[in-house]
């Protein structure tokens, strides 16, 4: 057995999924850690958004039973109008109400765990990995957030010879990429939009260091995959589109462009978080249009992938 390099580094996790698929090539198991510099509205994981662990609630699980109240000695869980409610205002996370949660309505995102846990977790899959081509994927939230624990997982996952994705904003100094880019076979690099105002408005931070990353990264030979996130009224525009392409064809080592149609399925997340999602209106952009921005990118002579694949 394999002696971990660095067991004392500990991460906040707030999921590990098996079997994925659509992030990155073969299946794979998705390390998705907290914390991120964006805030974008569209986002489907806004578990992933702070860097602390945060209470869940899923009113659809609830069964009613109120041991969770029970169990609140901040009083932060209550009844009102005959359901659960929580105040996060007087809530510390404590884990007191979800450890009585028989039907998993209340739970905790978010957990400290070692490279030791994570990387144990990581090859109970590894026949799949080579079966398919697949490996280990480093998500978020963003993972360059916990530079050397995503630092000392590459080490440890490399030393398997466990193929290694980082899916990124790509927003860091670029120090921190640049001195984990040995150990990273794949970058899955998003490219929200190239207008600057735009981006400000819907994520909260400027794009100029993130398409410099992109560039200085391409240029170092870095292999990468572009992830094109396309919400309707915000970025699917046709001059935004032609010219992230024209931006994307002018780079080195691209091997392709994915697009991800903007979808709903993290309304719900929003609600148990007790946050407000504000793109409620928007609905998907249609088959047509995605077909659409597939065409206008190809005739630039770039590759483009729908969904993760």
């Amino acid at each position: 057995m394999k002696v971990l390099a660095v067991s004392l580094k500990k991460g906040m996790i707030f999921d590990i999924r098996k079997y994925s698929i659509h992030d990155g090539p073969g299946i794979r198991t998705t390390v998705f850690f907290k914390g991120c510099p964006l805030h974008c509205w569209w986002c489907h994981n806004p578990e992933g958004q702070d860097l602390r662990p945060e209470l869940v609630y899923r009113a659809s699980r609830c069964i009613g039973c109120n041991e969770c109240v029970k169990n609140c000695s901040r009083r932060a869980v209550s009844v009102l109008s005959n359901r659960i409610s929580v105040d996060r205002t007087k809530c510390l996370v404590c884990d007191d109400c979800s450890s009585v949660c028989s039907s998993d309505a209340l739970s905790i995102a978010g957990r400290l765990m070692d490279v030791e846990e994570v990387v144990e977790e990581i090859e109970k899959d590894q026949a799949f990995y080579e079966e398919s081509g697949g490996g280990v994927t480093f998500s978020g939230g963003e993972p360059l957030m916990q530079p050397d624990f995503l630092n000392a997982l590459l080490v440890e996952c490399k030393q398997r010879a466990i193929h290694t994705t980082v899916d990124t904003c790509g927003l860091a100094k670029y120090e921190i990429i640049n001195r984990m880019g040995d150990k990273v076979d794949l970058f899955l690099f998003d490219i929200k939009t190239l207008d600057g105002r735009i981006h400000r408005r819907y994520t909260g931070v400027s794009n100029q260091q993130i398409l410099r990353n992109l560039k200085k990264l391409s240029e170092n030979g870095s292999q990468i995959i572009v992830s094109f996130p396309i919400v309707p009224g915000i970025n699917d525009d046709d001059e935004n589109v032609t010219r992230t392409a024209e931006f994307v064809r002018s780079l080195p080592n691209i091997q392709q462009v994915n697009l991800l149609p903007y979808h709903r399925a993290g309304i719900e997340k929003y609600k148990s978080l007790g946050k407000p999602y504000k793109l409620g209106k928007i609905q998907p952009p249609s088959t047509q249009k995605i077909r659409s921005i597939k065409k206008r990118i190809e005739a630039l002579g770039v590759k483009v992938a729908v969904g993760g694949g």
